[in-house]
């Protein structure tokens, strides 16, 4: 199975219509994510429904206003549109460090980057971000995972220990177009997810809420 297709090549749980309804009544992305938006879907055709979005853009970026997150990680950067969401937030001593295996993906993010106000608070590292990770100093205040499916669960053990007391890790994709309950999909990313979901659940060392933001949202 290529890599594409243990990404998210998925769509959103709820109701399209719903979606849209949510979408329209949420603050419109600044202009610098519309361009991040436009590029990837020019860039990536099909495998831009593996960007975040406007609406979970915006989410991301609620949570760093919530939690009044300062150092975070994200696992996958894709072109940059979740990480820039997120920098929306920071303030200017804030910083990410964002994860890219595929050294084209994170140069594109980089540009994107650049183009924004916000390129002093993102730094991205190209490689596996297992390794990354090991290379980091916590504490972390907010982790974001997104990025390929069998790996999860290892990402996961990656960042916990580093996590801030308060800290919090957000999981994409969760519940992976539905397929989670579809007994019938035994494929890679399906079982991974479905395992990471179980692990999470049962783990006595969190308390977690699964959401349906699009095609699920773990905390």
């Amino acid at each position: 199975m290529g890599v594409a297709t243990l990404y998210a090549m998925t769509t959103p749980v709820v109701d399209p219509a719903i979606e849209a309804y949510a979408a329209a009544h949420t603050t419109a992305p600044s202009d610098h994510l519309l361009k991040v938006a436009e590029a990837t879907r020019s860039a990536e055709g099909g495998m831009s429904r593996m960007m975040v979005g406007a609406l979970e853009g915006r989410f991301l970026e609620f949570l760093v206003f919530m939690t009044g997150a300062r150092r975070i990680v994200e696992i996958g950067t894709f072109t940059g549109y979740s990480a820039l969401s997120m920098a929306e937030a920071l303030p200017d001593d804030g910083r990410i460090v964002t994860c890219e295996f595929d050294p084209k993906r994170a140069e594109m993010a980089r540009s994107h980057f650049d183009a924004s106000p916000h390129a002093a608070k993102i730094e991205v590292r190209v490689g596996p971000a297992v390794d990354t990770i090991a290379a980091l100093d916590g504490p972390f205040d907010l982790v974001f995972i997104d990025a390929d499916k069998p790996n999860y669960s290892n990402y996961y053990e990656a960042v916990l220990p580093k996590l801030a007391d308060d800290g919090l890790i957000a999981a994409d994709n969760t519940l992976w177009s539905g397929q989670v309950i579809d007994d019938k999909d035994d494929s890679e990313g399906t079982v991974a997810i479905r395992r990471f979901n179980d692990a999470v659940a049962a783990d006595n060392r969190v308390i977690c809420v699964q959401l349906t933001v699009r095609d699920g949202v773990t905390l």
